[in-house]
């Protein structure tokens, strides 16, 4: 369980119910391939905040679903998982929808997301949750946005944010650029080498050194830039680290990036500075790649020490 003496993390951001199919053999085009189905909530925000719960963190999460049968399932397992949700019900829309195909090595061979309830969703969609939440936030809390969320609704609600700090995720490739009006305002971004190219138009191929600098010149003070199996760069106001991930056997890379920011997020909210932080954001992440979907049941605050 959280002391009081630590922060509270309140995540924004996707709801989704992820449906995750490992192929007995490659997956082939065009034709069925044989496969074991897996069914489990999603979403980069949920992910966060499913890890972050197992972690010990009291976390709440905001969100929207629709009126169906998946926004019922979500709600009950996401609070039963000790997680404390703040949704909009927007009737007339399905609940958010990911569906991805692995190869029998665990890698992504495709994807597809159905988000049209958040991302055509209004601007002020949360803008009562979160000043209700903004009035009891104190400076420990943590602020998590996903990309997930549109540009003018991201520029907005860090406008409300005024206490604690505000950290967010990248997402992907084609969203990452819906943060670039919050670079200056977050206090961490975590982004892989994909999602740093399209912000900062470079190639995907620079120089690690080369894309930090670029980050830092487009205004993040801190970052954690992620290459799959190569090293990490955390940047923390000018200090570079590289750490290397472990070894493992691949299972499923759903989710290891949301568990790494996860695990990062609970050991800043227990008082470890980011470069420590990430340390055990990279425990979670190899427990996350050698489990199926995005939460490693043995994930745990004391599994991660002893790890």
């Amino acid at each position: 369980m959280s002391s009081s003496s630590e922060s509270t993390v309140i995540a924004l951001g996707a709801i989704h119910y992820d449906t995750i199919a490992h192929g007995a053999e490659a997956i082939r085009p065009e034709t069925s391939t044989p496969a074991r189905f897996h069914a489990k909530p999603g979403g980069v925000a949920t992910n966060v905040a499913r890890n972050l719960a197992k972690l010990g963190v009291q976390t709440k999460l905001i969100g929207t679903v629709g009126d169906d049968a998946p926004a019922q399932l979500l709600k009950a397992q996401l609070s039963d998982e000790g997680i404390k949700l703040f949704t909009v019900d927007r009737s007339g829309f399905s609940t958010g929808q990911y569906l991805a195909l692995h190869d029998p090595d665990g890698s992504l061979k495709a994807a597809c997301v159905d988000d049209r309830i958040l991302s055509e969703a209004p601007v002020d969609l949360f803008a009562d949750i979160v000043d209700r939440l903004a009035a009891i936030s104190d400076d420990r809390t943590i602020w998590f946005l996903d990309a997930n969320l549109p540009t003018q609704m991201l520029v907005s609600l860090a406008s409300q944010i005024q206490t604690g700090m505000l950290m967010a995720n990248a997402v992907s490739n084609a969203k990452s650029q819906r943060l670039t009006p919050l670079l200056s305002r977050l206090d961490c971004l975590f982004l892989n080498r994909g999602e740093a190219a399209a912000l900062t138009g470079l190639p995907i191929s620079t120089d690690p050194d080369e894309t930090s600098s670029a980050l830092v010149e487009a205004g993040l003070k801190s970052f954690v830039l992620t290459d799959g199996p190569a090293s990490i760069t955390v940047s923390n106001k000018g200090l570079i680290t590289r750490l290397a991930p472990a070894k493992t056997d691949v299972t499923d890379v759903t989710g290891a990036g949301d568990a790494l920011t996860a695990a990062s997020l609970a050991a800043i909210s227990k008082g470890h500075a980011l470069e420590e932080a990430v340390t055990f954001g990279l425990k979670a992440a190899t427990l996350t790649l050698a489990s199926t979907g995005a939460l490693a049941e043995s994930l745990s605050w004391e599994t991660l020490v002893d790890f």
